[in-house]
C-alpha cells in the first residue's frame, strides 16, 4: 500500500528550458520550421545516450542543440513554458524553478534583452494560466567565456523583481575551473540572487567542493558525486546546501549503470537535502512524479521518507514564506491522508 506520488506536492528545482520541451511539441515545431531532426529525437523513444566520454557529451550536446533550434518565436516560447507547467502540475509540483541561458534564444529573439523579456513574460503567463508558482534561474554555460556569465549575472541581477531567483553554471564540469565564474557569482550573490551551479555529476565530489569553496553555491545542480567523499557530505549536511538530484538523467548519461546505483539513500542518511528533478524530459524520458517513483522502487523509501524529499525541495526553493509554509502543510496532509495505491 502506498501514497500518489502525483499528488504529493512538491518543488522542482532542476528543469532545464529547451529539455523540459514534450516530445510532441519538438515534431511540430520541427515540421513548421523544416528542421530535420534525426532518429533520436523523432523515434518516439528517449535516445540512448552515454556522457561519461566526450564523444558521447558531444553527441547528447548536438541534440539539445537541435531541438533549441526549433524554438524560434515568442509563441514557442509561451508554448513551451506553458506545457512544461502543465506537466509539472499533472505531476503534484507546486512550484518550478526552470533553467534558462537566454543568450541560447538572443539570435532568434531580438537580442539577449528581448529574449529575457520574452521569457519572464512566458513564465508570468503560465503561472497565471496553471497556478503553479513559477520563476526563473539565469544559468551561464561553462563552456564559454566567463565575461559572458559575469555579463549574465548582471542581466540576472536587473530582473531580480521580475521573477529571476538564483544564478546557475551548466554544461560540461570537466572542462576548465569554476573558480573562473567567480566573479559572476560575487554579482549575482550581491544582488540578492541564490547561487546554484551544476558539479558532481560527470565529474567527482571535488567539482561539488568548487561549487561550495569558490562559488558560494547554495544549492548544487545534481551532486551525486559527493557521495564518495564522507567528508564533503558531512559539509553539505551541515551548511544545508540543497542537491537537485536527477536519478533518471544520471543512468541515461552514464554516471551510474542502474537506478539502485545512484547513491541516494547515501546523501538522504548523511542529511544532504535534496530536490529531486527531471533535468531534461525530453531527453531522458521521465519527468518529476517518476523521480519520486524510482526512489520508492530501486531504493525503498517510504511514504514518509518521501514526503521529507518533497519537504527538502520546498526549504532549498526560493519560494516566499508563505507559500513554503503552505506548501509543507499540505505534503503533512498528503502523509496523514489515506493509502490511494495498492
Amino acid at each position: 500500500m502506498a501514497r500518489d506520488v502525483h499528488l504529493l506536492p512538491k518543488a522542482h528545482l532542476h528543469l532545464h528550458f529547451t529539455g523540459s520541451m514534450r516530445p510532441a511539441t519538438l515534431l511540430e515545431l520541427a515540421d513548421k520550421y523544416g528542421v530535420h531532426l534525426p532518429e533520436a529525437l523523432s523515434g518516439g523513444e528517449p535516445p540512448k545516450l552515454r556522457a561519461t566520454d566526450e564523444r558521447g557529451w558531444f553527441r547528447f550536446q548536438r541534440l539539445y542543440d537541435i531541438a533549441r533550434s526549433c524554438l524560434r518565436e515568442a509563441d514557442d516560447i509561451r508554448r513551451l513554458v506553458r506545457e512544461a507547467a502543465q506537466e509539472d502540475v499533472r505531476d503534484g509540483a507546486r512550484w518550478l524553478e526552470i533553467q534558462v541561458d537566454p543568450t541560447s534564444y538572443a539570435p532568434r529573439l531580438g537580442g539577449l534583452i528581448p529574449a529575457m523579456e520574452v521569457i519572464l513574460d512566458a513564465v508570468e503567463s503560465a503561472s497565471a494560466d496553471t497556478g503553479l508558482g513559477i520563476r526563473v534561474l539565469v544559468a551561464a554555460n561553462r563552456m564559454k567565456h566567463p565575461l559572458e556569465a559575469r555579463t549574465l549575472a548582471r542581466l540576472a541581477v536587473r530582473y531580480a523583481d521580475r521573477g529571476v531567483v538564483g544564478f546557475g553554471l551548466s554544461n560540461d564540469e570537466r572542462r576548465g575551473f569554476a573558480r573562473d565564474f567567480d566573479r559572476a557569482f560575487a554579482i549575482a550573490r550581491e544582488g540578492g540572487l541564490l547561487a546554484a551551479p551544476h558539479g558532481g555529476e560527470l565529474s567527482g565530489p571535488g567539482s561539488v567542493r568548487d561549487c561550495l569553496d569558490d562559488l558560494g553555491a547554495a544549492r548544487v545542480g545534481h551532486g551525486v558525486r559527493a557521495a564518495e567523499d564522507p567528508r564533503l557530505l558531512a559539509k553539505l549536511a551541515e551548511r544545508q546546501v540543497t542537491c537537485e538530484v536527477c536519478p533518471s538523467s544520471n543512468v541515461a548519461l552514464g554516471v551510474y549503470e542502474k537506478p539502485e546505483d545512484v547513491p541516494l539513500r547515501t546523501l538522504y542518511d548523511a542529511g544532504v537535502p535534496m530536490a529531486l528533478g527531471a533535468d531534461d524530459p525530453l531527453l531522458f524520458g521521465s519527468r518529476l512524479a517518476a523521480q519520486y517513483e524510482l526512489v520508492r522502487e530501486h531504493h525503498g523509501f517510504t511514504d514518509a521518507e518521501l514526503a521529507e524529499l518533497a519537504r527538502q525541495s520546498v526549504r532549498g526553493s526560493a519560494a516566499p514564506e508563505e507559500v513554503r509554509t503552505r506548501l509543507l502543510a499540505d505534503i503533512d496532509d498528503w502523509l496523514a491522508g489515506p493509502d490511494l495505491l495498492t
